[in-house]
């Protein structure tokens, strides 16, 4: 399979970008800094896949397609395109964020995803398949937390967006999919705890029971993603069923602490 993930030279990203390759795909990983891809490519470039760099900006769409037009020169062709790109900025409340703080959430995730969706399905038109998947996260599902009020905000927007995207592409033959990681411990989970670690601590406790680190997470999102077959799928990791499970085994013994070795 040819894949590009957006928003892959860390994070979620990076993790399904390394397990695709892996297991022997060719894989376009991107971000906005050229130096920061070469060195992820770099990084990769042992596996068994094929893996391919170009940096690309998500808020601008001729960037965009370009992002398309490299990996289908590169790879000759696509099969799934995964947008990922996303920034989260979650250490103030709505009334306290900062103006330049909302423009980069709105612009990184909205525009991204919108821009991602519309080229990767254009070209996916002209061949009659593909698969397009939106990576979602807090919020999406309407849930309220502290300090994702205007990241939230921007979710809960793209999956109105995935919504549409799938009902309008439903008889094309493009698989159109959701992905809910779960809360899964990344650079930037730990930059936001670290800004603000006297709420982190208050949360600790409730918080490891529910996290999960992208080795763990990464072969189960890839595995769903290969076999998806159905447009409109969700691919979801922790389910209400895995969090009931957790918070009940929480009750008799401590998780190991998760966020230790990280730091924190």
């Amino acid at each position: 399979m040819n894949i590009v993930i957006t928003g892959s030279t860390k994070g979620i990203g990076l993790g399904l970008a390394t397990e695709f390759a892996r297991q022997g795909h060719k894989v376009v990983i991107s971000g906005r800094n050229k130096d920061v891809v070469e060195a992820c490519v770099s990084s990769l470039s042992n596996m068994p896949g094929k893996v391919y760099g170009c940096a690309c900006d998500v808020s601008v769409y001729e960037q965009v397609k370009a992002l398309w037009d490299f990996a289908d020169q590169e790879m000759r062709g696509v099969d799934i395109w995964i947008n990922n790109a996303g920034l989260a900025r979650t250490v103030w409340p709505i009334v306290e964020t900062p103006a330049n703080e909302i423009h980069a959430m709105i612009h990184t995730n909205m525009l991204g995803m919108t821009y991602g969706s519309q080229v990767a399905a254009k070209g996916f038109l002209i061949k009659g398949r593909g698969k397009i998947f939106n990576m979602l996260g807090g919020g999406s599902d309407g849930e309220i937390f502290p300090g994702m009020g205007i990241y939230g905000t921007t979710k809960r927007g793209l999956d109105y967006f995935t919504n549409a995207l799938t009902k309008e592409l439903e008889d094309s033959g493009i698989i159109v999919g959701k992905i809910r990681p779960g809360m899964i411990i990344t650079e930037g989970v730990i930059r936001e705890a670290k800004a603000d670690l006297e709420n982190f601590e208050k949360s600790r406790k409730t918080m490891n029971n529910l996290v999960d680190t992208i080795d763990n997470v990464a072969p189960f999102l890839v595995e769903k993603i290969l076999n998806t077959e159905k447009t409109g799928t969700k691919i979801r990791w922790l389910n209400g069923q895995k969090i009931a499970l957790r918070m009940l085994k929480a009750r008799f013994k401590d998780r190991p602490d998760q966020f230790a070795q990280f730091g924190l």
